[in-house]
């Protein structure tokens, strides 16, 4: 049996994933295989590199300065880069300083177990998935939101955010050999559509009709012997908004990621309770 652990996009609701990790790190799950979608990347690089010490370390991160400030330029510096680049609010240095400065690996060879991303080559308009070479480069490659950042030259060829191509990638976990997957996603999946009421919520709503279409076409396509797990992320149901951006928020990182954790705790215990009384029901 290969457990994998599979973590979406969602910018600063990548935070849920903290609370998701925390939990199944006191249930004793650890994965063989770890693959990740833009925020979703970022940390489970972190997963791949220490495995049993993640959650932790996730934690410290968020809480702290040090992403925050990778995305911290005020409103003037944001617009001047825009005017200068014409294509991005952005530098990506500061991210790519912060995952540099706290990485606990430097190549995908020196990480713990198994690690992929993805993200979206401009020239071939389709995936790119990383599983080797310098790591940061491709976290990054996979982060590159259109609009907010630059796009990430490796290996000769541009890049764009993975959420794009492949948001939730269950299909690519399955495809490595996981026979269990728990999915950390951020509550997009959990949350309903309505028509579109104001012009940034055009662009929003399209791209969740995309990325939850190919979510559940993998999921109804599982093959038989894989069991895929959901976690909650115990927030409330609420419409797709502009709020997956706003990393300078404390007060929203911390609550989500106690939200995560407590409703993906009470999943775990439910499922091992049941798993249990399965058990007792044959003997």
């Amino acid at each position: 049996m290969s457990t994998a652990f599979v973590l979406g996009g969602g910018g600063v609701l990548g935070a849920h994933q903290v609370g998701m990790l925390r939990a199944l790190a006191e249930a004793g799950i650890t994965p063989d295989l770890v693959v990740g979608t833009s925020i979703g990347a970022v940390n489970g690089a972190f997963v791949a590199a220490e495995p049993v010490g993640a959650a932790a370390r996730l934690g410290e991160l968020w809480r702290s300065e040090a992403l925050r400030q990778a995305f911290g330029e005020n409103l003037w510096e944001r617009a001047i880069r825009l005017a200068r680049s014409g294509t991005h609010l952005h530098s990506i240095e500061p991210l790519r300083k912060m995952l540099t400065d706290t990485l606990p690996a430097t190549d995908f060879a020196d990480l713990a177990v198994p690690f992929q991303c993805v993200a979206a080559s401009i020239e071939r308009a389709t995936a790119s998935w990383f599983a080797e070479g310098p790591l940061v480069p491709a976290v990054l490659a996979s982060c590159a939101v259109p609009g907010l950042l630059p796009p990430v030259e490796v290996g000769g060829e541009h890049h764009f955010d993975g959420g794009l191509v492949n948001s939730i990638p269950v299909g690519r976990a399955v495809q490595l050999g996981a026979t269990t997957v728990y999915v950390m996603q951020v509550g997009r999946i959990e949350n309903p559509l309505t028509a579109p009421k104001r012009p940034w919520e055009v662009g929003l709503v399209a791209f969740e009709i995309a990325r939850r279409h190919r979510f559940h076409e993998e999921m109804s396509q599982l093959p038989s012997g894989v069991t895929v797990h959901v976690l909650p992320t115990g927030g409330k149901p609420r419409p797709p908004d502009l709020s997956q951006l706003r990393y300078r928020d404390k007060t929203m990182v911390a609550g989500i990621i106690e939200q995560a954790y407590e409703a993906s705790s009470d999943y775990l215990g439910a499922r091992d309770g049941a798993d249990d009384q399965a058990h007792d029901q044959a003997q």
